[in-house]
């Protein structure tokens, strides 16, 4: 068998496996999504992405398409952070940071927003129940 056509075998086996392998979000982190995605719908705050601003229950929408699309991209999130990083701190195609405003208050980069939402989640864990980390 020529190299050529040894090297595209292989790489097609290990494209195949690889994403095999990958699955749906961990129970642990995709709770703590849903948590994360309840407190922007809870929160009443504005977001932003490419120049527009939503409300928060369009951008709850916004997120959990984004996150389907990754899930069905065969790639796993193991982390929530992961899930900020990928999903919602920035546009896919223009690669603008998303912004919430909340109230009167100035406009905060999603990651920002969002990590630090996630760590009040975190803290507010019983004794004994590990953060998918």
């Amino acid at each position: 068998m020529p190299t050529i056509s040894r090297f595209l075998l292989t790489a097609l086996l290990a494209s195949t496996c690889s994403s095999a392998l990958a699955g749906p979000t961990p129970a642990p982190v995709r709770a703590e999504i849903d948590a994360l995605l309840s407190k922007i719908t809870a929160s009443n705050c504005q977001f932003e992405r490419n120049r527009s601003w939503h409300d928060a229950a369009d951008a709850r929408a916004h997120l959990l398409r984004k996150l389907d699309y990754i899930e069905k991209r065969a790639e796993t999130i193991t982390r929530t952070e992961q899930f900020i990083e990928f999903a919602a701190s920035k546009s896919s195609f223009t690669g603008r940071a998303y912004r919430v405003k909340c109230g009167n208050g100035e406009p905060v980069e999603s990651a920002a927003w969002l990590t630090r939402e996630l760590k009040v989640l975190r803290s507010a864990k019983p004794i004994g129940i590990g953060a998918a980390r």
